[in-house]
């Protein structure tokens, strides 16, 4: 098996790609041989559908699809990028806001240093943006 596994997948920019989007890294995951049920599975699994959310909610039809990639360095870590085409970038709410969404980013942050990564995010040459998790992901070879 090789030392880095990369994939992606460009999905519309609608509620049902967020499940699509969760189902495509989960399964990634288990074909690059990391194991079912692993609590880290569910992290991932959650920040996915959080990240695919925000790219189908918080672009205003401005972005018609996004994309994600997916990056493994097998033993070292673990990067999944959310690419869409708006240019506005995620806006960190203040901590007394209470409101019944918008806390996406909170949850990806929270899991993000959680687990001892960091988020990204990146410019696109189109002017969009890529919010990327990079996360430690040691799974012994099998």
């Amino acid at each position: 098996m090789a030392d880095l596994q990369e994939a992606s997948i460009t999905l519309p920019s609608e509620p049902a790609s967020v499940t699509t989007a969760r189902r495509y890294v989960c399964g990634l995951l288990t074909d690059w041989g990391m194991p079912d049920g692993d609590p880290a599975t569910d992290s991932v699994r959650l920040m996915v559908s959080e990240l695919a959310t925000n790219a189908v909610l918080h672009t205003s039809g401005m972005s018609p699809t996004f994309t994600i990639d997916v990056r493994w360095e097998r033993g070292e870590r673990l990067h999944i990028g959310v690419t869409d085409s708006h240019p506005r970038w995620p806006q960190r709410l203040p901590g007394a806001v209470q409101q019944d969404n918008g806390r996406g980013m909170v949850i990806i942050r929270h899991l993000t240093a959680e687990s001892g990564g960091r988020l990204q995010v990146t410019p696109t040459d189109e002017g969009g943006k890529t919010v990327w998790v990079m996360i430690p992901w040691a799974v012994p070879v099998r």
